[in-house]
């Protein structure tokens, strides 16, 4: 029978026979290890009594020198593998679950990818407890090492830094003074719902519910980013609410910290209090300089690894994994050492490392943070099942309605505030959605594993989940529609372009050299003191060659030019370069119609000969790195290089795409360059042709 319905499954659609696969397996797998266990137990019992010895043992012992025992040509040792066989189950079963999930349309545009993780979580933690086992519990040593590390780098090291900069004030009035309001608020209101006689909540004290308060206050990075990421909102919004998900970490480190030593000791003093205040300074802004050192040092050790290519997107995953510990050794906040450690690596690691190790990069920090957060939520699921949970309907009910209610008083609150300050005010369409996206997940649910108390510890685990079952469940399943019905702006995907770098950076000199006539010191003139610092010290020391000294647009048009080119190679429009390329040309060359011409002042012959001698040199250096590989690249042939297990050897691919950058390169600097010159200089367009 098992044989027939294995071959039934198989018949069926993909997703869904790969889905039934692992969870049959999984079952089979615990009922399997859980008898083995039981045998062995029985087998170890008659080995440790020497008194007991069977018939069968006694003849065995007696025909021992006559019988010889055959080899064994298939054995069975499941012992010997089973940790790694069942992870690599768990991940199998999360990757069939999202492939799933995206092969589904009309699954995915009603409920959000986190719903169903859960879903999937309670059905498999409901069939290995219906048939006897123990399923397996989402622990904090699993959660906090393993699973939340690759989430939170993925965020921190792709962060819009311009867009976090610019709403850092505004993102640390909801991290800090929010979650201090929400934790105060949620605890002191739960510590007077249980004075009420008919609750049965006496024994629950006020720093117990404190320190509830701290745990479930938090808006989780990971919940936020697995429905934030699918309703594809403005990048004002997602900013403001991930980024209070990922800045009060350290708030609640310190809060849950301080409220489970009161509550052990009893007494609090004022003292302490002021205790508490320096810990928090010392908690995040020691996270902080932990995860800059981490990543002075990936940057500097990227300087050297030019000849050994393959382990450049080693050194950046153990450096901000060190960092991530190192922080957690000494109780600072992980989180924002980790996000420390991305942003201070990132400009600097892609000035050094190769295009394939950034690729590898890139692709393996999503491959690994999309498998982090698909278990999490599975094992939401199946912890929620494994329980064991202390149902109490005043003490839940009041819970779920205290943090929607401190929620929406602290966002208005503080919005009122800031707005006062802001030159972009938050609209009540804004207000409403920072409010409804404050989404609690796997944190919360870690942070009240390691209570120590177990009368209270059940009861506040079964609030947790709760709460985190109403925000995933019902707020992500409805902000999609209510976004639509507020007509709230969605994200725009926006190609950079080196006409908005120009001006942008134009605007940021702008309002740099404002500030300093008015004699106020806003974040553009420290911004501006920082990027010349920057090119004056740090990158001589972190970027190596010639790329430490490459003015700013240079380097935002090698990055444009690489998208573009990555973009023609992976749509198959390759080969057809050359004639789409004089087409496009010819067209930018040829007006469209007889345009009027403008009148240009005429210049000397000396000017002429200044503004040639300054084309001729810029373009040179521009171009320089492109005509020394292709010149390499002719003199020896890939095939004439000697083999190196520490290097890639360049394949036609790598060929294909350094011409196509360096035809596409010198057909948009004409195009560019030529406009520019007519413009400045009042050379004549015919002139400015003849110089190219």
């Amino acid at each position: 029978r098992l044989i027939y319905s294995l071959v039934r499954l198989y018949i069926s659609p993909p997703p869904l026979t790969g889905l039934l696969t692992c969870v049959l397996l999984l079952v089979f797998v615990s009922a399997a290890s859980a008898s083995r266990d039981a045998a062995a137990g029985k087998n170890n019992e008659t080995r440790g009594d020497p008194a007991v010895v069977t018939d069968e043992d006694s003849h065995h012992q007696s025909n021992s020198t006559a019988h010889k025992k055959a080899f064994p040509v298939l054995s069975f040792n499941y012992d010997h593998v089973r940790k790694p066989f069942e992870i690599s189950l768990w991940i199998l079963l999360a990757l069939l679950m999202k492939l799933g999930f995206h092969i589904i349309p009309r699954v995915s545009n009603v409920v959000p990818e986190s719903c169903l993780l859960i879903f999937v979580g309670l059905l498999v933690g409901g069939i290995i407890k219906a048939i006897g086992e123990e399923a397996p519990i989402l622990d904090s040593k699993l959660f906090f090492l393993y699973l939340l590390p690759p989430i939170i780098l993925d965020a921190g090291y792709f962060l819009p830094i311009r867009a976090f900069t610019e709403n850092l004030g505004t993102i640390l009035m909801f991290a800090v003074v929010g979650t201090l309001w929400n934790a105060f608020f949620v605890g002191g209101m739960m510590y007077a719902v249980c004075q009420i006689k008919g609750a049965n909540l006496g024994e629950v004290d006020l720093l117990s519910c404190l320190l509830f308060g701290s745990i479930i206050s938090a808006v989780d990075p990971v919940a936020v980013l697995a429905v934030f990421e699918e309703i594809h909102i403005n990048e004002l919004l997602h900013i403001l609410v991930f980024g209070e998900s990922l800045l009060n970490d350290a708030v609640t480190v310190v809060l849950y910290h301080l409220f489970e030593e009161f509550s052990h000791a009893g007494t609090v003093t004022v003292v302490d209090a002021l205790l508490g205040v320096v810990c928090f300074f010392v908690v995040s802004l020691g996270g902080i300089l932990v995860g800059a050192i981490y990543g002075l040092l990936g940057a500097f050790t990227s300087r050297f690894t030019s000849h050994t290519r393959v382990i450049e997107p080693l050194f950046v995953f153990l450096y901000s994994y060190m960092a991530y510990l190192s922080a957690e050794v000494f109780h600072l906040s992980g989180i924002m050492s980790l996000i420390a450690c991305g942003v201070m690596m990132r400009p600097y690691v892609e000035a050094n490392i190769s295009h394939k190790s950034y690729t590898t990069m890139k692709y393996f920090l999503k491959m690994w943070s999309s498998v982090s957060e698909t278990l999490i939520f599975i094992f939401l699921g199946v912890s929620t099942v494994a329980g064991p949970h202390a149902w109490n309907w005043t003490f839940v009910i009041f819970t779920v309605i205290l943090c929607l209610i401190s929620r929406v008083l602290g966002v208005v609150g503080l919005t009122f505030i800031i707005n006062k300050f802001r030159i972009v005010k938050l609209t009540k369409k804004d207000q409403f959605i920072v409010a409804y996206g404050g989404l609690r997940g796997a944190i919360a649910f870690s942070l009240g594993f390691l209570l120590t108390k177990s009368e209270m510890k059940h009861m506040f685990l079964t609030a947790i989940i709760t709460v985190i079952f109403f925000t995933v469940f019902v707020q992500g399943m409805t902000i999609r529609p209510l976004v639509e019905l507020l007509a709230v702006k969605k994200k725009k995907e926006n190609k950079g372009s080196i006409n908005e770098e120009i001006h942008t950076q134009f605007l940021d000199h702008l309002l740099t050299g404002i500030e300093c006539i008015c004699g106020h010191y806003g974040h553009h003139h420290w911004k501006d003191k920082l990027n010349r610092f920057n090119k004056a010290y740090v990158k001589r020391w972190l970027i190596a060659g010639e790329r430490s000294t490459e003015p700013q647009l240079i380097s935002f048009y090698n990055k444009m030019e690489m998208k573009q080119a990555m973009m023609m190679v992976e749509s198959g429009i390759a080969p057809k370069l050359p004639t789409v390329v004089s087409s496009v040309s010819m067209s930018n060359i040829q007006p469209r119609g007889a345009a009027r011409r403008r009148a240009i002042p005429s210049i000397s012959k000396s000017r002429e000969e200044e503004i040639r001698k300054i084309l001729r040199s810029n373009l040179q250096k521009t171009r320089q790195r492109h005509f020394v590989s292709d010149a390499v690249l002719r003199v020896f042939p890939p095939q004439l290089r000697s083999y190196s297990r520490h290097d890639l050897l360049i394949d036609p691919f790598e060929d294909t795409l350094s011409e196509i950058r360096f035809r596409k390169q010198r057909v948009e600097m004409e195009r560019r360059v030529s406009p520019t010159v007519v413009l400045i200089a009042g050379v004549r367009t015919e002139e400015v042709n003849n110089l190219m």
